[in-house]
Protein backbone atom coordinates (compact mmCIF):
# COMPACT_ATOMS: atom_id res chain seq x y z
CA UNK A 1 0.00 0.00 0.00
CA UNK A 2 1.21 3.78 -1.10
CA UNK A 3 -0.36 6.94 0.43
CA UNK A 4 0.44 10.01 -1.00
CA UNK A 5 0.00 13.27 1.12
CA UNK A 6 0.11 16.02 -1.59
CA UNK A 7 -0.22 19.59 -1.21
CA UNK A 8 0.78 22.70 -1.37
CA UNK A 9 3.51 24.32 1.36
CA UNK A 10 2.23 24.96 4.85
CA UNK A 11 -0.74 22.59 4.52
CA UNK A 12 0.05 19.99 7.17
CA UNK A 13 1.16 17.45 5.46
CA UNK A 14 4.14 17.05 7.53
CA UNK A 15 2.01 17.28 10.85
CA UNK A 16 -0.17 14.54 9.55
CA UNK A 17 2.78 12.17 8.58
CA UNK A 18 4.16 12.73 12.25
CA UNK A 19 0.59 11.79 13.55
CA UNK A 20 0.78 8.70 11.56
CA UNK A 21 4.00 7.51 12.37
CA UNK A 22 3.14 7.94 16.28
CA UNK A 23 -0.37 5.92 15.69
CA UNK A 24 1.71 3.39 13.46
CA UNK A 25 4.48 3.02 16.62
CA UNK A 26 1.90 1.92 18.91
CA UNK A 27 -0.11 -0.19 16.68
CA UNK A 28 2.20 -1.90 14.26
CA UNK A 29 3.47 -5.27 15.35
CA UNK A 30 6.79 -4.34 13.09
CA UNK A 31 9.22 -1.94 13.03
CA UNK A 32 8.59 1.44 11.62
CA UNK A 33 10.91 3.90 9.71
CA UNK A 34 10.52 7.69 8.56
CA UNK A 35 13.18 9.01 5.91
CA UNK A 36 13.18 12.83 5.33
CA UNK A 37 15.54 14.85 4.08
CA UNK A 38 17.03 16.83 6.73
CA UNK A 39 17.11 16.91 10.47
CA UNK A 40 13.68 18.42 10.83
CA UNK A 41 11.35 15.18 12.89
CA UNK A 42 14.06 14.67 14.98
CA UNK A 43 12.01 15.92 18.36
CA UNK A 44 8.86 14.87 16.43
CA UNK A 45 9.30 10.72 15.62
CA UNK A 46 8.81 9.04 18.57
CA UNK A 47 11.95 7.11 19.75
CA UNK A 48 10.13 3.73 18.87
CA UNK A 49 10.12 4.67 14.85
CA UNK A 50 13.87 4.58 13.16
CA UNK A 51 14.66 8.27 12.08
CA UNK A 52 16.68 8.43 9.39
CA UNK A 53 18.15 11.59 7.63
CA UNK A 54 18.35 11.20 4.00
CA UNK A 55 20.71 13.88 3.51
CA UNK A 56 23.83 11.95 5.59
CA UNK A 57 23.46 9.12 3.19
CA UNK A 58 23.86 11.38 0.04
CA UNK A 59 20.55 10.06 -1.61
CA UNK A 60 20.61 12.13 -4.63
CA UNK A 61 18.76 9.89 -7.41
CA UNK A 62 15.52 8.12 -7.48
CA UNK A 63 17.70 4.93 -8.07
CA UNK A 64 19.84 6.15 -5.00
CA UNK A 65 16.39 5.82 -3.24
CA UNK A 66 15.52 2.57 -4.67
CA UNK A 67 18.66 1.18 -3.33
CA UNK A 68 17.84 2.63 -0.07
CA UNK A 69 14.91 1.57 0.68
CA UNK A 70 15.99 -1.88 -0.59
CA UNK A 71 18.64 -1.86 1.28
CA UNK A 72 17.02 -0.92 4.84
CA UNK A 73 14.52 -4.22 4.29
CA UNK A 74 17.67 -5.96 3.48
CA UNK A 75 18.97 -5.06 6.80
CA UNK A 76 15.57 -5.74 8.64
CA UNK A 77 13.24 -7.85 7.38
CA UNK A 78 10.80 -6.80 10.14
CA UNK A 79 9.60 -3.77 9.08
CA UNK A 80 6.16 -3.06 8.37
CA UNK A 81 6.13 0.77 7.41
CA UNK A 82 8.22 2.94 6.11
CA UNK A 83 7.07 6.99 5.89
CA UNK A 84 9.03 9.51 3.86
CA UNK A 85 8.62 13.11 4.16
CA UNK A 86 9.26 15.94 1.69
CA UNK A 87 9.92 12.90 -1.22
CA UNK A 88 10.19 15.28 -3.80
CA UNK A 89 13.50 16.85 -2.07
CA UNK A 90 15.09 13.50 -2.46
CA UNK A 91 13.98 12.92 -6.02
CA UNK A 92 16.73 14.10 -8.71
CA UNK A 93 13.99 13.52 -11.37
CA UNK A 94 10.42 14.60 -9.88
CA UNK A 95 8.96 15.02 -13.83
CA UNK A 96 5.47 13.14 -13.91
CA UNK A 97 6.76 10.14 -15.39
CA UNK A 98 9.62 9.53 -13.17
CA UNK A 99 7.48 9.86 -10.01
CA UNK A 100 4.81 8.08 -10.85
CA UNK A 101 7.99 5.22 -12.59
CA UNK A 102 9.00 5.77 -8.66
CA UNK A 103 5.68 5.00 -7.07
CA UNK A 104 5.19 2.51 -8.89
CA UNK A 105 8.21 0.84 -8.03
CA UNK A 106 7.78 1.60 -3.57
CA UNK A 107 4.27 -0.26 -4.38
CA UNK A 108 5.77 -3.33 -5.74
CA UNK A 109 8.48 -3.33 -3.38
CA UNK A 110 5.63 -2.80 -0.77
CA UNK A 111 3.87 -5.98 -1.93
CA UNK A 112 6.45 -8.35 -2.35
CA UNK A 113 7.76 -7.48 1.32
CA UNK A 114 4.36 -6.62 3.00
CA UNK A 115 5.45 -3.48 3.45
CA UNK A 116 3.45 -0.10 3.56
CA UNK A 117 4.29 3.10 2.45
CA UNK A 118 3.50 6.90 3.48
CA UNK A 119 4.92 9.30 1.44
CA UNK A 120 4.41 13.56 2.07
CA UNK A 121 4.98 15.49 -0.97
CA UNK A 122 4.46 18.97 -1.88
CA UNK A 123 2.75 19.57 -5.24
CA UNK A 124 -0.82 20.56 -5.83
CA UNK A 125 -2.75 17.11 -6.13
CA UNK A 126 -5.05 18.81 -9.36
CA UNK A 127 -2.02 19.35 -11.17
CA UNK A 128 -1.22 15.55 -11.82
CA UNK A 129 -3.44 13.21 -13.36
CA UNK A 130 -5.28 10.03 -12.72
CA UNK A 131 -2.05 7.78 -12.55
CA UNK A 132 -1.17 9.68 -9.59
CA UNK A 133 -3.99 10.14 -8.28
CA UNK A 134 -4.70 6.56 -6.95
CA UNK A 135 -1.79 6.95 -4.43
CA UNK A 136 -3.54 10.68 -3.14
CA UNK A 137 -5.33 10.42 -0.35
CA UNK A 138 -6.44 13.60 1.23
CA UNK A 139 -5.31 14.76 4.77
CA UNK A 140 -6.37 17.53 7.12
CA UNK A 141 -3.94 20.16 8.89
Amino acid sequence: MVQLLMGPKGTGKTKTLVELVRKASAEEHGDVVCIEKDKNLTYDIPYTARLIHASEYGISTNELLKGFISGLHAGNYDITHIFIDNFYKMLSDSSEDAVIAMLQWIEDFGKSNNISFTISATADPNDFGEKLGKYYVTHHA
